[in-house]
């Protein structure tokens, strides 16, 4: 569904990404571990072109979004980067928008249905994350992790084929972090292809079918996450999983 080769990206004379090369079939459930600051966040916003790179490529279902460096029409990374979608650390929710709002506005602004298709979807999507009871509500009177399942499913209202997920538990308390990872757990079972850029090892290892290893914009290393987790190859993996 992805194939992502030879990427590269600079911020100035720093080299954020180094040659990146991986791809993401249907179904899989792909968890990016690393350091803070080894270019994870980068790599996975230049998927929905909220950062440009420098040059590779990136196909998406076979339509390419850059290739070597050059990127399509406008219109056509519209096309693309519409069949993703992205979950944020910090959730990312209008403040002035209710929740169900928050969930429409971008279907709403498309025009694509009619209103009682998205009213159907956003309500249905409430009972799934267990928030029904908060669709009038504004974000400012929720925890965060309801915040969270809330931008999760404002993500699953466009109808993605995939979704991506920029650390989505690490703004939150401990205690709120299970509840979130559940509704991630869900979608795994529901073979949602995701790609989750995460700290939260138990996760990695228990859903997800691959672990990407990132460190100074390189990967060192992937794999199942019970090879990779029990028996690295490179001594760069095995001192990150011996600190956490």
């Amino acid at each position: 569904m992805i194939e992502v080769s030879n990427l590269k990206k600079s911020f100035g004379k720093l080299d954020v990404l180094k040659q990146i090369t991986f791809d993401v079939n249907k179904n899989d459930v792909i968890a990016v571990i690393g350091p803070s600051g080894s270019g994870k966040s980068t790599m996975l916003r230049s998927l929905v072109h909220l950062e440009e790179i420098n040059d590779g490529s990136i196909f998406v279902s076979g339509d390419y979004l850059v290739r070597d460096g050059i990127y399509s029409k406008p219109q056509e990374i519209k096309r693309i980067t519409t069949k993703m979608g992205m979950v944020f650390q910090h959730f990312n929710l209008f403040p002035h928008l209710t929740v169900t709002e928050n969930l429409e506005l971008a279907p709403r602004m498309k025009k694509k249905e009619s209103l009682e298709v998205i009213r159907r979807r956003s309500t249905e999507l409430l009972q799934k994350i267990g928030l029904s009871n908060w669709a009038k509500a504004y974000p400012s009177t929720l925890s965060g992790g309801q915040k969270q399942r809330v931008a999760i499913a404002r993500a699953l209202m466009t109808n993605p084929e995939i979704l991506l997920f920029d650390e989505p538990t690490s703004a939150l308390d401990p205690e709120l972090t299970g509840e979130v990872l559940q509704v991630m757990k869900d979608l795994a079972e529901e073979q949602m292809t995701m790609i989750v850029v995460t700290h939260e090892m138990g996760f990695a290892k228990e859903v997800a079918n691959r672990a990407i290893f990132m460190d100074n914009g390189e990967i060192i290393e992937s794999g199942h996450p019970a090879e990779l987790f029990t028996n690295p190859r490179f001594d760069r993996t095995k001192a990150f999983l011996s600190r956490i």
